[in-house]
């Protein structure tokens, strides 16, 4: 085999692999290799191949069931990739901190839960929420987490919240649509309600300019 039809090889076996981690994130309960092979329109024997270096790596792991899923290894990168996510969101979110008022967030999903990504509070204020990076909480509960839950079936539009996570506290989010493998949302957090007509459009810009910034 010269070197080019090597080359063409080991791009095809990339490939497959990176479509097989895609295929296994996207399914809650796994796959078998069999439904794997299926999905990818190869051999089992291949799968198992992708499977064997994979597994290797930590990037996926096998249940008691022998179904896939994936493995600690994908946590690792996605931790190490935080930062770069952080410092891509701060300049729009900056923005609609001054704009708003309020503290403005990033919000990801990390082990089924909401995180606080990146906070930025804003300068001229004399109160604002303190929301520390790092806080956890229910993707259920809360505009940054519904908010995410939205962007899972496309709708790109605000979701607003009183009292849910904070007595008191008023959000207004948008999910981050159009980055390949982030679930994440833009949001603000106030003391004083908000008016979703105009905060609304301000963090859906700022979601939008996160993805420009990110895709």
């Amino acid at each position: 085999m010269d070197t080019a039809a090597r080359a063409g090889e080991t791009a095809q076996t990339l490939d497959r692999g990176l479509r097989l981690l895609h295929l296994v994130a996207d399914a809650p309960g796994g796959l078998t290799v069999t439904e794997a092979a299926n999905r990818l329109g190869i051999g089992r024997a291949a799968v198992y191949r992708l499977v064997g270096a994979l597994t290797g790596h930590g990037m996926l792991r096998r249940d008691g069931a022998g179904r896939l899923r994936l493995g600690a290894g994908v946590l690792h990168l996605a931790r190490r990739a935080q930062p770069l996510l952080a410092e891509g969101a701060l300049p729009a979110l900056r923005r609609l901190a001054e704009q708003t008022g309020a503290t403005a967030h990033l919000t990801v999903v990390e082990g089924g839960e909401g995180v606080a990504l990146a906070v930025v509070e804003p300068s001229w204020t004399s109160f604002h929420v303190a929301y520390r990076t790092g806080s956890r909480h229910p993707l259920e509960r809360g505009a940054a987490g519904r908010a995410i839950l939205a962007g899972r079936s496309g709708a790109a539009g605000p979701v607003s919240s009183s009292g849910e996570l904070q007595s008191g506290a008023y959000g207004v989010a948008a999910p981050v649509l159009g980055v390949p493998g982030l679930e994440a949302s833009v949001g603000v957090v106030s003391l004083t309600p908000l008016d979703v007509a105009v905060v609304g459009d301000q963090v859906t810009t700022a979601a939008q300019a996160i993805t420009t910034a990110l895709a």
